[in-house]
């Protein structure tokens, strides 16, 4: 910890269905219950030989979090924002407006249809302010402190509220909203206290204390431990600590504290039916926040390395059709025209399993790896093409803003059935309008088939199979046996989705 976390420093005084994944930042309240007891245990004559007190003696967690919460708590602050938000208010039809059920059938009916909610007349702006919350966390004197992206996303303004009920006007030093970090700076301001980010990454089981403005309520306190970590969260190729540390809407932004006082995560989402916390809660983790927080402050953007490569993961069906010995490796689809992976020579069908020496377990740890990476960096890539393993040299381009690498592709479909073992009927390509020329399309797909359950759709185009280009049902037949002779048990199929291509391993039979 540095000396300004002392606080001596401060100056005077939806998933799935109901379930689903909350962004933290809005109004805030938090309840925290640490449980240091235990269950009490029974011989086998029915007597107590441990009592709730030894249990609890036994419990590794400190007694409690006074001492930590009076060193850290005076460098998080809350943050607040505005935002002028003005929106096209022409005449909006039935289907783009709702109409409250209060005002059906009443005199108020042709008013709300005609003007909209608030009154505003048609061709007309509608203007308001929104106000926001979330939280934050000095990490030096001067004033720079951390909070989400989408907590000053589009804010006109920005205002901080320490600890001791102070109120600063803040600026946004830069965002990022690949991983939702944020980095501000009090105007006019000086010798804050401040807290340091974690050099080691927590262990699962690990005590951890979130600080925030749940609620709006400001300097709440929960504790909790690490759940899990390398949590996939569906917010690109990035991993997420899972803690049950109670955190609700307005902790956005706020810090999770490890024992020695250190920042090991940043609160960022929640998963919940209801919007409220359950118990897990997401962070993004030190050594992330670190990373992204240096380039914010050094130039107010993040730039990463760019591959350009449409990717998919080593399923043991892949695996098996190209004749690999791990499940693992990032399956490349295809290299996007111009980009540097087509400029060193990567082609569909190769499996990168390694960036500069160091094992690429699936496709989101290559695309972190790339990602993490210097722009016109030189790396160097072991892969594998056609059962020969090779190394290509590529100099990274640039990520370009609002794209980043896909780690999978995700379909599904629901279809009349039709006939065969693959669950698919097909036809050449150059026989259905829109297919173009190359290609078998399919043009039916079993909702009970191995091609339904591995994502194919009517309109996919199957360019090759196996590795032999085909354009007819019987060439699609006839790489099938050639793949049964030579002992396979499934075949990997090229597929062009609309504009993307990607591999599916189907069993030959």
């Amino acid at each position: 910890m540095a000396d300004a976390t002392n606080a001596n420093h401060r100056p005077p005084t939806k998933l799935l269905s109901a379930r689903r994944l909350t962004l933290l930042g809005s109004v805030a309240v938090v309840g925290a219950a640490v449980a240091l007891g235990g269950p009490i245990g029974f011989d086998r004559h029915g007597q107590a030989f441990w009592t709730a007190a030894q249990a609890a003696e036994s419990q590794q967690g400190p007694a409690g979090f006074a001492d930590l919460v009076a060193k850290v708590k005076p460098a998080v602050i809350s943050v607040g924002v505005k935002i002028d938000e003005s929106a096209d208010a022409s005449t909006p039809n039935d289907e783009q407006q709702t109409l409250p059920p209060s005002m059906r059938g009443t005199p108020f009916e042709k008013f709300f249809r005609q003007f909209g909610e608030d009154g505003t007349p048609p061709g007309l702006q509608r203007h308001q302010v929104i106000t926001g919350q979330g939280s934050g966390f000095f990490i030096s004197a001067d004033g720079y402190a951390v909070t989400n992206n989408h907590v000053v996303d589009h804010a006109t303004s920005v205002q901080v509220t320490t600890d001791d009920g102070k109120k600063f006007t803040a600026k946004v030093i830069g965002t990022d909203p690949k991983t939702d970090i944020a980095l501000i700076k009090v105007e006019n301001g000086g010798n804050f206290p401040y807290v340091n980010f974690g050099d080691q990454a927590p262990r699962v089981g690990d005590w951890v204390v979130a600080v925030g403005n749940p609620f709006g309520l400001g300097g709440t306190v929960t504790a909790g431990i690490v759940s899990a970590q390398g949590r996939n969260i569906g917010s690109g190729a990035y991993d997420y600590l899972q803690i049950d540390a109670p955190i609700n809407k307005g902790n956005s932004g706020g810090p999770a504290f490890d024992m020695s006082g250190n920042v090991v995560g940043v609160n960022t989402a929640i998963f919940s039916p209801s919007g409220g916390s359950v118990g897990i809660g997401f962070d993004v983790p030190a050594q992330t926040a670190k990373s992204v927080i240096a380039q914010l402050k050094d130039k107010g953007v993040v730039t990463r390395g760019w591959l350009g490569v449409q990717i998919q993961p080593v399923t043991e069906g892949i695996a098996d059709s190209l004749g690999l010995k791990k499940v693992e490796g990032a399956l490349v689809d295809e290299a996007q025209a111009d980009s540097p992976a087509a400029k060193a020579g990567l082609e569909a069908g190769d499996v990168i399993t390694a960036v500069n020496g160091t094992t690429i377990k699936d496709s989101r740890d290559l695309a972190r790896q790339i990602a993490a990476l210097a722009p016109d960096s030189s790396v160097k890539l072991d892969l594998v093409r056609k059962g020969e393993a090779k190394t290509l040299t590529v100099a990274l381009g640039t990520m370009p803003n609002q794209r980043e690498a896909n780690a999978e592709h995700e379909r599904s479909g629901s279809h009349r059935g039709v006939e065969g073992h693959l669950g698919l009927s097909v036809a050449p390509a150059r026989d259905v309008a829109g297919s173009g020329d190359k290609g078998v399309v399919v043009t039916g797909v079993d909702p009970d088939g191995p091609a339904a359950e591995r994502g194919m759709q009517t309109g996919d185009v199957i360019l090759d199979v196996g590795g032999k280009t085909v354009n007819s049902a019987g060439d699609i037949r006839e790489a099938l046996s050639q793949a049964k002779t030579d002992g396979k048990r499934d075949v990997l199929m090229r597929v062009k989705s609309a504009d993307a291509t990607r591999f599916v391993a189907l069993p030959v039979s």
